[in-house]
């Protein structure tokens, strides 16, 4: 990237720019097929974590037992297993070799988001790099967080729900390798992006474009939208339902707080 004038090195022309990018997309590609490989190779571990969400002695629901147990409930989940099948020929081949390369990208992610951040630096005066390093740690964290959200608590009820669902006991259901593996990486991917909820707002705060005034002012408006994007994005059932609100509600608490500091900063400057 362009330097700034505080920095000492020489300027880059445009066409070294795209050298040094050119090698930085090698490297992560590198990186990201090594990880593939490894996740390839590693098939029965690998399918053994993203298949257990389909049977009832899945870790969430045992979890959710222990603790109304302390509690003094006696409550138990219907026990219930997803029965997975494949139709193509090729199907269970191809979906080890997508599902190796979508799960090398997520793990390359801290990677990647190193590379980038050497990339831009060198065109970020002192205070810009602190706090660009703090929002691309923030952005993983948080990315990972709506990962493991989905994970454990959206994936496996909209699978419970979907996956035993039936109009008629004699309509049996039988779900595709292919489908169950589609719905995991599309749920994943869109709890990971609701999870950057405070880096967006953070962003929109340094503009000058969001308050923490009018935040707080419409909190309860939020609060519906929040949960109208939950039910939506989970299964029709109260419990997910709210699962999935409370995060996202007190992410958008955490929010408020993050624009307020800006806002205080942008007064200050």
């Amino acid at each position: 990237m362009m330097e700034k004038e505080n920095n000492q090195n020489p300027l880059m022309t445009f066409g070294e720019h795209l050298e040094v990018f050119r090698k930085m997309l090698f490297r992560i590609l590198a990186v990201a097929m090594i990880i593939a490989i490894v996740i390839f190779c590693a098939k029965d571990t690998t399918f053994s974590l993203l298949l257990a969400p389909s049977g009832s002695d899945f870790s969430t629901y045992q979890v959710i037992e222990r603790l109304a147990g302390e509690i003094g409930i006696d409550f138990h989940f219907e026990p219930y297993h997803v029965q997975l099948i494949n139709t193509e020929l090729s199907s269970q081949f191809m979906t080890h070799v997508s599902t190796s390369f979508y799960l090398a990208l997520l793990f390359s992610l801290p990677y990647v988001v190193i590379e980038l951040y050497r990339f831009i630096a060198p065109a970020l005066y002192e205070n810009e790099r602190r706090y660009s390093a703090s929002v691309a740690i923030a952005v993983y964290l948080l990315f990972m967080l709506g990962v493991l959200m989905s994970y454990y608590v959206l994936f496996p009820f909209a699978l419970r729900f979907l996956g035993t669902y039936q109009v008629a006991a004699s309509v049996v259901n039988q779900i595709n390798l292919s489908s169950y593996i589609s719905t995991f990486i599309t749920l994943t991917l869109v709890m990971g992006l609701v999870f950057q909820i405070p880096v967006l707002s953070f962003f929109l705060a340094k503009l000058g474009m969001l308050q923490a005034g009018f935040m707080k002012q419409y909190r309860r408006h939020a609060f519906v939208v929040i949960a109208i994007i939950a039910a939506i994005i989970t299964p029709p059932d109260l419990f997910t339902c709210c699962m999935v609100t409370l995060p996202m509600y007190g992410l958008y608490e955490l929010s408020i707080l993050i624009v307020g500091r800006v806002n205080q900063t942008n007064c200050s400057a």
